[in-house]
């Protein structure tokens, strides 16, 4: 109970003893002296309670909750030894640099619905589909209202899953591209069409992810932002000058050399329905350039993802953690999603 709840209780309180007395007994002067020490234990109650100051790590629920979310409010940079910001002062989210509880206590009270879209195609759906969707119910913003929006090239094929409470799956068939690069650049126009005809109206966030993947630890509401990107594992701690960002100026994905922040992965970026839906548009809009010209990008749509960031800069910053490959090591800890082994010899029609 707040102060301000305590202090209506105690007038409350004080009233209801008062007309008692009023109402059963002959003489008020006879009650009227025990009030004064009746309210004063109350108070000292409530000056003892509201004056306490318990740590919010280790409380349930001890603090008051914004009604406009801000970075401070939840965001612990110094919890931990790595690197926790950026440049521009976008968060680096590691575990334990924010405040779980005050997040989920937020959201309780402003409930959102949050889109995760993936794309099953060919053989991708036969070996990934179904451990995908069945960790990301588990695990995938546990407690809140989620849209699997389920690209297929095959709906006869779809893993049948009991889903949880709030979760709901949309699937939709797609074409198959005859190359994987196709698909994986093709998919930001299909991801713009969507976005524009009904995911912008059904969810707050959206998150875009690759098939291949599955949830290993809660993946929770900390990761919202308003335009999010994804630290690739093997570049996190290398210089931008070994990123493989398209170095050919020809490009439209072009960066120079000596230029660029980070190596994105694309194969999880997400935020609010209209930033994902510039970024999809503005990636697709560079790929059909490059076509045009007779070039593409060395990493297909990751390439102009990564000029995208480059030139509009992520509000938030998911660290490894987010996306680990354990063939880099299998020693890191808090791993929320995590790369499943590759045989791309199996699952792409050409390599």
């Amino acid at each position: 109970m707040n102060p301000k709840t305590r202090v209506v209780v105690i007038i409350t309180f004080s009233f209801i003893l008062s007309f008692c007395a009023y109402k059963y007994t002959d003489k008020w002067s006879d009650f009227k002296p025990y009030l004064p020490s009746i309210c004063k234990t109350f108070n000292s109650r409530l000056v003892e309670n509201s004056t306490s100051n318990p740590d919010p790590q280790n409380h349930p629920f001890p603090f008051r909750i914004s009604e406009k979310l801000s970075l401070q409010d939840w965001f612990l940079p110094s919890k931990v030894e790595l690197r926790t910001k950026t440049p521009w002062n976008a968060p680096i989210l590691w575990e334990g640099t924010f405040n779980r509880t005050y997040l989920e206590e937020y959201y309780r009270n402003n409930p959102v619905t949050i889109g995760l879209t993936v794309f099953a195609l060919g053989k991708y759906l036969d070996k990934y589909l179904e451990k995908f969707l069945a960790s990301a119910d588990k695990y995938f913003m546990p407690g809140h209202k989620v849209i699997y929006y389920v690209m297929v090239d095959d709906h006869s094929k779809l893993p049948y899953i009991e889903y949880g409470t709030s979760r709901f799956l949309k699937p939709r068939v797609v074409a198959k591209e005859a190359r994987w690069q196709d698909v994986s650049m093709m998919r930001m126009k299909t991801l713009a069409d969507m976005l524009q005809d009904f995911i912008k109206d059904e969810v707050d966030y959206v998150f875009c992810m690759d098939v291949d993947m599955d949830f290993r630890a809660p993946y929770g509401v900390e990761t919202l932002g308003e335009l999010v990107a994804q630290a690739q594992a093997w570049f996190m701690n290398s210089p931008n000058t070994e990123f493989t960002y398209e170095r050919r100026p020809e490009s439209k994905a072009y960066i120079e050399m000596g230029q660029g922040d980070f190596y994105y992965h694309a194969a999880v970026f997400g935020g609010t329905p209209s930033r994902v839906l510039d970024l999809v548009r503005s990636c697709y809009a560079g790929i059909m350039e490059d076509k045009k010209n007779n070039i593409e990008a060395v990493w297909h749509d990751e390439s102009h993802l990564n000029k995208y960031f480059l030139e509009h800069k992520p509000t938030l910053i998911l660290s490894p953690e987010y996306c680990w490959d354990f063939t880099i090591h299998t020693e890191m800890e808090h791993v929320k999603l995590a790369w499943a082994m590759k045989d791309y010899a199996e699952v792409r029609d050409n390599v």
